[in-house]
């Protein structure tokens, strides 16, 4: 059972199986959103991601930065992501037309970044989301 079901640009549905949700900065205790604490929670969520997905190929949508007009402090200037942080395991048809559609599904961990804390459904989930190469992305696997 999939907790939604996600209208791709390119016409193929994908299932969302799991979701992650989390404030982008809600563990920042000291100091102020700029590059280098965005890179590192980036690359903290793919290597979380990876692990929590053996074997499933995870992909990041490059989340979009604002550089509001604050002052720079010691880290350089204030560079903020969009507020939710959402991991999600996708599952589909299988790729290859030649797998028995019983035995094998596409699978694919997305990691992106969203204003708010919404689930994404059929043609309402964001667009860089609906946007996602799906044959480019995704692997097969047997069940």
């Amino acid at each position: 059972m999939s907790l939604a079901r996600v209208l791709l640009d390119s016409g193929r549905s994908v299932d969302l199986s799991e979701l992650r949700m989390s404030s982008t900065y809600g563990g920042l205790l000291e100091g102020y959103p700029c590059k280098r604490v965005n890179d590192r929670k980036i690359d903290w969520l793919l290597r979380s991601a990876e692990r929590d997905s053996p074997g499933a190929p995870v992909h990041l949508i490059p989340p979009p930065r604002e550089y509001p007009d604050q002052y720079a402090g010691a880290f350089g200037p204030v560079e903020v992501l969009p507020a939710v942080t959402c991991v999600g395991s996708f599952r589909s048809e299988a790729l290859d037309p030649a797998h028995d559609r019983s035995l094998y599904r596409s699978r694919l961990t997305v990691v992106w970044f969203q204003p708010s804390p919404r689930v994404p459904s059929g043609c309402d989930a964001e667009p860089s989301l609906r946007d996602l190469s799906w044959e480019r992305l995704a692997e097969d696997e047997e069940l």
